[in-house]
């Protein structure tokens, strides 16, 4: 028999015997720590399996299921390991200039606004739009929903202190959004962090969600998720986007991710492109 065929049996074997690997890992998971990833997108959860394992020099993903059962700390590193937590201030500013120029003109009527910013890491979207609210008068009156599933990075972004060095980049993404005073206004310093003033906190309420398990909490005027959905598989954005629309007020605003669309998901007739470029929707029905 050809080597080349036997060398490509091979491959399919291990490939079936990964997922196969994968599969009973997220089933431990799930029922350890109720945290579902089973509909994440395989790719990148693989990354973060293989990741943690060559991290720990753990040869099969048997045996980190294994170390998984049996240390509730290794859980817990391997459920900060799944977390997305890859932010920025004031990320892909044309969105916030965009918000700025056709959303906050709508919100202004309002009595009160409350937004949710589902998936929200280490905070620094949330403080972003506290600050731009600040900035349009609006602040006093909205109540932004910060969540995530990962608790500790909730407790990070509740101190509102981000490292001091990556203040040069968020003060360019803050003028290219269209800020309207010193960026250094919003916050102290110390030799390492940027410390953001306690006012900006004072309306923002920090609370662990899970997009995939958890329901609606509340109804909301702005639902802001940039960049969590295309970590999921389409039927699972098809359910996050039903909760999404199902939360939302009427004539509400939905602002997702620039890789991320409406477009494929069941929820798409509900809606209106606002700005297509920057993926700020609205909702119709």
């Amino acid at each position: 028999m050809d080597n080349q065929y036997l060398d490509v049996e091979h491959e399919r074997e291990e490939s079936q015997h990964a997922s196969v690997e994968i599969d009973l890992l997220l089933e431990g998971i799930y029922r350890l720590s109720g945290f579902d990833f089973r509909q994440y997108n395989r790719s990148s959860i693989s990354r973060r399996i293989y990741y943690r394992m060559k991290m720990d020099s753990i040869p099969t993903i048997s045996r980190l299921l294994e170390k998984i059962i049996h240390e509730e700390a290794f859980l817990e590193q391997v459920l900060n390991d799944f977390s997305i937590n890859v932010t920025e201030m004031f990320r892909n500013p044309s969105f916030f200039k965009a918000f700025r120029e056709r959303v906050i003109p709508q919100l202004r009527n309002l009595k009160e606004i409350r937004i949710w910013h589902a998936g929200c890491a280490t905070g620094e979207e949330v403080f972003s739009m506290a600050i731009l609210l600040e900035e349009e008068g609006l602040m006093d009156k909205t109540v932004i929903y910060a969540t995530d599933m990962n608790e500790h990075v909730l407790q990070k972004a509740n101190q509102g202190a981000f490292p001091l060095h990556k203040m040069q980049a968020y003060t360019k993404n803050y003028m290219l959004a269209g800020g309207t005073h010193a960026f250094s206004e919003y916050y102290k310093t110390d030799h390492h962090y940027a410390y953001f003033h306690s006012n900006l906190l004072k309306n923002i309420i920090f609370a662990q969600h899970n997009l995939v398990t958890d329901q609606s909490f509340n109804e909301f005027h702005v639902i802001i998720c940039r960049n969590v959905l295309i970590y999921f598989t389409t039927a699972l954005q098809n359910q996050v986007q039903h909760l999404f629309y199902e939360s939302l007020s009427k004539n509400g605003f939905l602002g997702l991710g620039d890789k991320e669309t409406l477009r494929f998901v069941d929820a798409a007739p509900n809606y209106k492109e606002l700005v297509g470029d920057e993926r700020i929707y609205q909702k119709i029905r």
